[in-house]
């Protein structure tokens, strides 16, 4: 059965009319298969349509993943969990169903550079836009820098309420650098904005107990961890870095083996030191 030139003209118009363009070009496509006897009628109509939403599908994906500052694309898949046996692998995917943006909850990632707090992150991300869900991506750095415009001109109300408005809100690099003076305040302002209202993902090199050195207060660390840990859910990646996996062999000893929280001390030996057995034997200074 082959369609009137009339009829197939006007459904032209109609699919440009209705800013169709993926319909348009699979349109041909469909009409031979039909001609052919390969697919009904229905089956055709779905195609066209399946086409269509798929293509819209992945032009918001796209824009929603620019309005969310999420450039650099990583995901669940891409991520080399044999690398990192300290990380329970159905922790993470459970995390992928965001249950944990419906509670308002907060994911905390620790651990030393490389060893995938960021790719983590960005991959639930990832998860959480192609769920239709809102997201916004910074570094602490880049947040507190504009928070403190925001306050110089006065608008920092303002700032902190577009700052609210995303379902996830991911923190990323709480640790790497100083946080200038005030900086913790204004965090904190963010944070207690946020509080039971909107779930956040925070990354950080550094344990809790360090984050009175981190953001120079130890009142508004404790201030922010009593928010921040409340309804929280803490994943420690113990493993070392991914990027320097092919030149371990060329890092000291103690970067290779540097976690989130420091080492215990070693008690101080009491007493006489131990004899050296062989004279023979001195050390190299």
């Amino acid at each position: 059965m082959t369609a009137a030139p009339a009829t197939l003209d006007r459904i032209r118009r109609h699919l440009v009319g209705l800013r169709m363009p993926r319909s348009l070009e699979v349109l041909e496509h469909l009409l031979r298969q039909l001609e052919r006897g390969e697919i009904s009628a229905l089956e055709a109509i779905d195609q066209l349509l399946d086409e269509e939403l798929s293509l819209r599908e992945g032009r918001r994906v796209k824009a929603a993943l620019n309005m969310g500052r999420l450039l650099n694309i990583k995901t669940l898949t891409g991520f080399d969990f044999s690398f990192q046996p300290s990380l329970d692998r159905n922790r993470i995917l459970t995390l992928a169903g965001l249950d944990f943006i419906d509670r308002h909850e907060v994911v905390h990632f620790l651990g030393q550079p490389g060893c995938g707090k960021t790719h983590l992150a960005i991959a639930l991300a990832v998860e959480a836009v192609q769920a239709g869900r809102s997201v916004y991506f910074t570094t602490l750095a880049e947040l507190i820098g504009s928070l403190a415009k925001a306050e110089r001109e006065g608008t920092l109300r303002e700032r902190i309420r577009f700052l609210c408005r995303p379902q996830l809100l991911v923190v990323d690099e709480i640790g790497y650098l100083p946080v200038v003076a005030g900086g913790g305040n204004l965090f904190f302002q963010l944070v207690n904005a946020r509080y039971e209202r909107g779930a956040m993902i925070l990354t950080s090199n550094r344990g809790f107990a360090e984050w009175g050195e981190v953001f120079g207060d130890t009142v508004v660390a404790t201030a922010l961890l009593d928010r921040l840990l409340h309804h929280a859910i803490v994943v420690r990646i113990e493993g070392a870095s991914y990027r320097l996996r092919r030149h371990a062999d060329l890092l000291p000893d103690s970067s290779a083996a540097r976690q989130v929280h420091p080492p215990e001390p070693q008690p101080r030996r009491r007493g006489r030191p131990p004899k050296v057995r062989n004279p023979e034997v001195t050390a190299v200074a």
